[in-house]
């Protein structure tokens, strides 16, 4: 994936930040299209598609954190939330609701740039291969080549973060990895309640009882570890 190839939506209600950062991602290759409130995205995302959405956390009527929450019910497309908060729950709400990373204001452009790029690295699938592993979890069935999640027929929705997550604890199944060791073998920005976070997203779409977690499992002091079938 090129940089001219990728569309990027920014929503933000403040009008003049909307148009610095069209300004500047645009000089940097992206093709950016910009929405006021999450109506106006909604409006945008129906017409066009997009590789990626920057969404700000406080908004007027419709919050970034409800619309991500919503969006991500059926949508793949990976949102990097912005928030002018810096309390580290907020930004692990934002994680909660679907956003793949966050960026609290004021930032520097270019770092904006880079969690852009890390994300995208993120969400572009390999090329098929001949043979591919496939990792079983009871009914189903994660292909670590793909970054696919299937129950029969079914495919089911990973985010970037937690496909990143997934592959890493199925390369090294068995193994207990530390909050740390997986947040730098995956890529996800953060802490390890940022690791967490994913953990327990990921438990709720593979297993039975989250609570009781049968495939990813909790190493009390020392970390996680995936023990497939």
């Amino acid at each position: 994936m090129s940089e001219e190839q990728i569309h990027i939506l920014v929503v933000d209600d403040d009008e003049r930040l909307r148009r610095l950062l069209k300004k500047f991602l645009s000089e940097k290759g992206f093709n950016v299209s910009i929405a006021e409130d999450a109506q106006d995205a909604r409006k945008k995302l129906s017409l066009l598609e997009f590789d990626l959405i920057v969404l700000d956390l406080m908004m007027p009527g419709e919050s970034g954190l409800d619309f991500a929450k919503d969006f991500k019910q059926s949508n793949d497309t990976p949102i990097l939330m912005l928030t002018a908060m810096g309390e580290s729950e907020d930004r692990i709400t934002g994680l909660e609701c679907g956003a793949e990373d966050y960026l609290t204001k004021p930032f520097e452009p270019r770092e904006l740039v880079l969690r852009i790029n890390n994300i995208l690295k993120r969400v572009v699938r390999k090329a098929p291969q001949e043979e591919t592993e496939v990792i079983k979890l009871g009914a189903l069935k994660f292909d670590a080549e793909r970054h696919t999640l299937t129950r029969g027929d079914e495919m089911i929705h990973l985010t970037a973060s937690e496909a990143s997550l997934l592959v890493i604890l199925a390369e090294q199944s068995g193994t207990i990895l530390s909050r740390e060791k997986l947040a730098e073998l995956s890529g996800i920005e953060g802490n390890d309640r940022t690791i967490d976070v994913q953990v327990t997203r990921l438990r709720r779409k593979i297993e039975d009882d989250p609570k009781l977690p049968r495939f990813l499992q909790t190493v009390r002091g020392q970390g996680y570890v995936l023990r497939p079938e």
